[in-house]
């Protein structure tokens, strides 16, 4: 029996790819993010989904409403799919936070390092890991929509694939997009990576 993962990235908002948002609040998505959310919703439904669970930022929720309201189901917000603790980093430009050793650290050594006063990447990784194998354990032969942060589906596709946390940049996981995944008593097999709204 096996559980297929869809693993939604919360649509585009103002400061994506300038600010490090993370935990900040209020962050909600732009026009731009409502159009991806809309495309994930109909992609989303094609498919034979039982649940839906999301993080509990804005933007994953501003997300995951058009994806529920196309399927008719609820959300469920799911504290293990919330974006990763950047501690001190929260809110900073990357401008601000490229000249910072500890910044550069961190995106070298993912493995090793941790955001001051905040998360670790394993951190990061095992919540997301324990999120999929409950939900997996809940929803056997089924579908579930996994509405977050590319941070936690970055890890959990290096989860799936068996490679470490450090080759978290060979991974690319777009606002907007779905990542699918299958879960069974065998493993995880990747099946799509980032699918995209058409340009």
């Amino acid at each position: 029996m096996t559980t297929t993962l869809f693993l939604v990235r919360h649509g585009a908002h103002d400061q994506v790819n300038r600010t490090l948002s993370a935990r900040t609040p209020g962050v909600h998505l732009s026009e731009e993010g409502h159009r991806q959310a809309e495309w994930a919703a109909e992609r989303l439904s094609r498919e034979s989904i039982a649940a839906i669970h999301a993080s509990p930022r804005e933007r994953a929720q501003d997300t995951a409403e058009p994806i529920a309201r196309r399927l008719g189901l609820p959300v469920t917000t799911d504290a293990d799919l919330e974006e990763f603790d950047a501690g001190d980093w929260t809110g900073k430009t990357f401008e601000e936070l490229a000249p910072d050793p500890a910044w550069a650290n961190w995106n070298q050594n993912r493995s090793l390092a941790r955001a001051p006063n905040g998360e670790s990447a394993l951190d990061v990784q095992n919540r997301v890991v324990r999120c999929a194998l409950k939900l997996v354990a809940r929803h056997p032969g089924a579908g579930v929509a996994l509405v977050a942060h590319a941070e936690p589906l970055r890890a959990l596709v290096l989860y799936a694939l068996g490679l470490g946390i450090d080759g978290w940049s060979r991974i690319e996981i777009a606002p907007g997009s779905v990542t699918t995944l299958v879960m069974g008593e065998w493993g995880c097999r990747l099946h799509r990576l980032n699918e995209e709204a058409a340009a």
